[in-house]
């Protein structure tokens, strides 16, 4: 690859990460962990125990921004169980890296593929509920938001 490619690729991932949404950025994440544990993979494969290390430190790091972008003041018991997939991730591809085992590399592989196909699920089925929200014509009656002056009932979008 051409210095110049280089560039045209790294110019056109900064704008795809700067005009991702946060859903998207998850996915890119994950796409990312899913390709340095492949890395680790390869690295044990062909005895190259740097490639290997190199790929584990970067999937680490991916995973620790997996586990600080929680928020669990928005979804409790789904935080916990996140947080306890990524910490038993994070701590397999410790193991694998002390041991050189690709069979927990694997595993690790297999739990990231589940995780962003679980992710890029919901985001499908965001985007159908968008689509269909954008369809309506007049909002769903709702109640009173904590006072003011809002009146009760349906709202037209078209003003």
């Amino acid at each position: 690859m051409s210095s110049q490619q280089t560039h045209g690729s790294q110019a056109y991932l900064k704008t795809k990460v700067l005009t991702a949404t946060p859903a998207e950025l998850r996915l890119m994440l994950l796409d990312g962990a899913i390709r340095f544990g492949e890395q680790v993979r390869r690295g044990y494969a062909e005895r190259n125990f740097e490639l290997a290390f190199e790929g584990t430190t970067k999937a680490q790091a991916i995973i620790m921004e997996l586990m600080n972008a929680l928020r669990p003041e928005q979804a409790p018991e789904l935080c916990v169980r996140l947080s306890a997939l990524y910490t038993f991730i994070y701590k397999s591809l410790v193991e694998a890296n002390m041991s050189r085992d690709p069979e927990l590399v694997d595993e690790v592989l297999k739990l990231l593929r589940f995780e962003r196909e679980t992710w890029q699920l919901c985001l499908d089925e965001l985007a159908r509920e968008n689509i269909s929200a954008a369809g309506m014509r007049v909002l769903p009656r709702v109640g009173p938001t904590g006072g003011g002056d809002q009146p009760r009932g349906t709202m037209s979008i078209q003003g």
